[in-house]
């Protein structure tokens, strides 16, 4: 089924409430790169066909249908926060500094705000509704989370690393990636406070300290 506007009327019959944000994030299990957080407005206008859930959209689907959002929304903003600032904060921190970038760049201020997930990293002063499954059910939501992956995968195909197979793995933990981990080392966009430096005796010297609350989507190398 086809995202809607249902959560957003909910939302939209508070009285104090005349304005609605959809928020998704991408990159949280990465072990390169930053996260990105994309908060969107709609008018409630009839969304492009094809938009649901980015994960249920191939790359060669995701690039047209984020233009045409583009043109579509009433408002986008975007906010990153970098692996340096993962290292340093934790993934939770992280996670809420982008959020709160991405509501600060949009043209307008949200009176709520509906976050994919079950987890909270926005706090106040915005009132969030947890959707799980969001990016399925809301039409907002969903074209944050195509825009949120398009923009992302852009730039991870831009920094160059090719031996890490970035332009194809955005930072995640492919095969290629994991060979070159163990061959050459984590490079200057790598995550240095994650589990995967365990188990790289070679390379363990580099991980930093984390935060031990923020350990979502980490993963052994070779668990």
């Amino acid at each position: 089924m086809a995202p809607t506007y249902e959560i957003e009327h909910l939302l939209l019959a508070q009285p104090s409430t005349r304005t609605v944000a959809g928020i998704d994030e991408v990159g949280r299990g990465a072990w390169a790169g930053p996260v990105t957080v994309c908060a969107v407005v709609t008018d409630l206008s009839e969304p492009p066909p094809g938009l649901t859930d980015s994960k249920q959209l191939s790359a060669a689907r995701r690039a047209p249908l984020a233009e045409q959002l583009t043109s579509w929304a009433a408002g986008i903003g975007y906010g990153e926060a970098t692996h340096a600032e993962i290292d340093t904060l934790g993934m939770t921190e992280a996670l809420r500094r982008a959020a709160r970038r991405a509501l600060d760049s949009l043209p307008l201020r949200p009176d709520a705000v509906i976050l994919d997930g079950k987890h909270d990293y926005i706090g106040v002063p915005w009132p969030v509704r947890l959707e799980i499954k969001g990016d399925a059910a809301s039409a907002s939501v969903a074209a944050a989370s195509v825009l949120a992956k398009v923009r992302r995968d852009a730039y991870m195909g831009t920094i160059g690393c090719d031996e890490y197979g970035f332009a194809e793995n955005a930072g995640y933990p492919s095969p290629v990636h994991q060979e070159a981990l163990a061959r050459l080392g984590p490079t200057r966009h790598h995550r240095l406070s994650w589990s995967y430096l365990d188990d790289l005796p070679q390379w363990r010297h580099l991980k930093r300290h984390r935060d031990p609350l923020a350990g979502e989507g980490q993963a052994s190398l070779f668990g």
